[in-house]
């Protein structure tokens, strides 16, 4: 099976599986999902579960290729866009029905994790939330905004006991969300494809789909090797944009993050974590890192509009993690990669149908770095939508396909991160 360009931990140690073998010849399904990542498998999975089966996805290149197999692993609750902008913009009611979609997919997770016997070495142990400035009102506010409009509840951590945790004098005060775990992106990926094939649905990898047209009041999508027709489809792509519906692939930003995964440490992870949960700091522009079960360090970080190298990569994420644990900057980096998440301005999914000539056509992108949960939630909203006629989906209506404005969005948003990060440095330097 073809390798990614960019090596990973993830791929290196991947559940290995029978390739799924192209699209050949003229075919028909019900459903053809377009995209192998998560929000194209929790749709398929969904879709099968509620008993509909004759439905096909077609991958580009291999299951879990893009961010789905790349990113950090973390499952929680919540979107890129803030709980506090959230409940701004849609009122306490509906931002909390949203909200609440997430930490039901956290819950979906685990049991999926469970009844399919998913090997992707899910850690249940929650994650931490580390301040990395002085100021303890960023954690108050937050914990108690949780807590009044959300029914969600972090438990506090004063500086004594995060120390005891996580042994870095880099932090402060923290909060411990218990609902979140944390796995193998990749093998979770493969498990759900697994799954979904199981119970009848054709995965076809090594297929992109480069056109997409109506013929009669079916969909055609045409592959290097093969056609299908289908009654409806699901566009599921991310930040590796198909360029097969203009209007939906300039809705969003394909922004690229960097992880990487240090050598075995044996006793020396224990010197700097006594915790199986996951991190990430109170910065805009935070680090995100957890133990992995042969005691290497996961480690990520930064946003940019650039794919950058291996070594490029591992350069500025070593600086990263000596800032947080100086005992570890002579650590051997084993692996360092990137990948493409799907952003929207409005930094919320856009999940649609279309209309008119787009009629049976739906969309499910831009989770923008805090997908896994999401896109489960997504999954389950689409797959309910086709197979029940749910009206689900509408919740995410104010979050439409608004045009990211590129190539200039992305150079905005480029200068965004660079100014978020210049204002943390800043009152870094303040505190001392």
């Amino acid at each position: 099976m073809k390798q990614p360009p960019v090596p990973s931990y993830y791929r290196a140690t991947a559940t290995p599986y029978e390739a799924y073998v192209p699209l050949q010849g003229r075919q028909e399904t019900r459903i053809a999902i377009v995209g192998g990542g998560y929000a194209g498998l929790n749709t398929a999975l969904g879709l099968a579960e509620r008993g509909v089966r004759d439905v096909v996805l077609l991958e580009r290149e291999q299951i879990g290729f893009g961010a789905s197999g790349r990113n950090g692993g973390f499952v929680f609750a919540g979107y890129s866009l803030g709980e506090q902008a959230l409940l701004y913009q849609l009122g306490e009611a509906r931002a909390r029905a949203l909200f609440g979609l997430t930490t039901a997919a956290v819950r979906r997770i685990r049991e999926r994790v469970a009844k399919y016997a998913i090997a992707c070495d899910a850690v249940d142990e929650g994650v931490i939330w580390a301040n990395w400035f002085r100021d303890p009102d960023v954690l108050r506010r937050r914990q108690q905004l949780l807590a009044d409009h959300y029914g969600t509840y972090w438990d506090w951590l004063p500086w004594e006991e995060l120390r005891e945790r996580v042994r870095s004098d880099r932090y402060y005060d923290g909060l411990y969300e218990r609902n979140a775990l944390h796995l193998h992106p990749l093998n979770y990926a493969i498990g759900l494809a697994a799954a979904a094939s199981g119970q009848g649905v054709r995965i076809h990898e090594e297929s992109e789909v480069w056109r997409l047209q109506r013929e009669g009041s079916r969909w055609l999508l045409s592959t290097p090797h093969g056609e299908l027709l289908a009654e409806q489809v699901v566009l599921a792509c991310g930040g590796y944009l198909a360029g097969l519906r203009k209007q939906i692939d300039r809705a969003v930003l394909p922004i690229a993050t960097y992880v990487m995964a240090t050598e075995p440490l044996g006793h020396r992870l224990g010197e700097c974590l006594q915790t199986r949960a996951a991190v990430y700091d109170s910065r805009f522009a935070f680090d995100y890192y957890r133990p992995l079960p042969d005691t290497r360090l996961l480690w990520g970080g930064r946003i940019s509009i650039r794919n950058r190298s291996p070594q490029a990569v591992q350069r500025l994420l070593r600086h990263d993690l000596s800032r947080v644990f100086p005992q570890l900057k002579d650590a051997k980096i084993d692996f360092a990669w990137s990948g493409l998440m799907s952003y929207a301005r409005h930094q919320m999914p856009q999940l649609g149908r279309g209309e008119g000539e787009d009629a049976g056509l739906w969309w499910a992108q831009a989770f923008g770095g805090h997908g896994v949960a999401p896109t489960c939630a997504a999954g389950e909203l689409l797959a309910a939508a086709i197979a029940e006629g749910d009206e689900g989906w509408r919740q995410f209506e104010d979050y439409g396909l608004a045009g990211a404005h590129k190539p200039f969005g992305l150079l905005a948003a480029q200068c965004s991160y660079w100014w978020q990060q210049a204002r943390d440095g800043f009152k870094t330097r303040l505190e001392g």
